[in-house]
C-alpha cells in the first residue's frame, strides 16, 4: 500500500494550492481518506477527510469555507483544494487512509496508511 502526496509548494497569502493524494495497493473506494497537517513546533492536527461514501468532515472553522476535499475513485486520488491561504496554513500536509468510525475520523489512530507529506509554505 502506498499513498503519494504531492502539490505542496510556496505560495503567497491569499493564493491557492491543490494537493493530491494518489493511492495504490488498496481498495481505495472503501477507505476514508483524510488530510492532516503539522506546523513547525506543533502537534499534528486534523484538517479534513472524506469518507468512502462521500461525506466530508472538517477539523475546524479555520479551514471551513477555504478548503475543499474531493475524491476521484477511478484515479484512486483524493484532492485538497486550498484557497485564501494564510501564513498559519504553513505546515507539512499528510494524507492518510483508514476505516475509522464516523465519530473518530478526526483522530489519527483510525488511519492505517500514511503518505510521506508535502510541504506547504505560505508567505505573508
Amino acid at each position: 500500500v502506498q499513498l503519494q502526496a504531492s502539490g505542496g509548494g510556496l505560495v503567497q497569502a491569499g493564493g491557492s494550492l491543490r494537493l493530491s493524494c494518489a493511492a495504490s495497493g488498496l481498495t481505495f473506494r472503501s477507505y476514508t481518506v483524510g488530510w492532516f497537517r503539522q506546523a513547525p513546533g506543533k502537534d499534528r492536527e486534523f484538517v479534513t477527510s472524506i469518507t468512502w461514501d462521500g461525506k466530508t468532515i472538517f477539523g475546524g472553522d479555520s479551514v471551513r469555507g477555504r478548503f475543499a476535499i474531493s475524491r476521484d475513485s477511478a484515479k484512486k486520488t483524493v484532492y485538497l483544494q486550498m484557497n485564501s491561504l494564510k501564513a498559519e496554513d504553513t505546515a507539512v500536509y499528510y494524507c492518510a487512509a483508514g476505516r475509522p468510525i464516523y465519530s473518530a475520523v478526526r483522530q489519527s489512530d483510525g488511519y492505517y496508511y500514511w503518505g510521506q507529506g508535502t510541504l506547504v509554505t505560505v508567505s505573508s
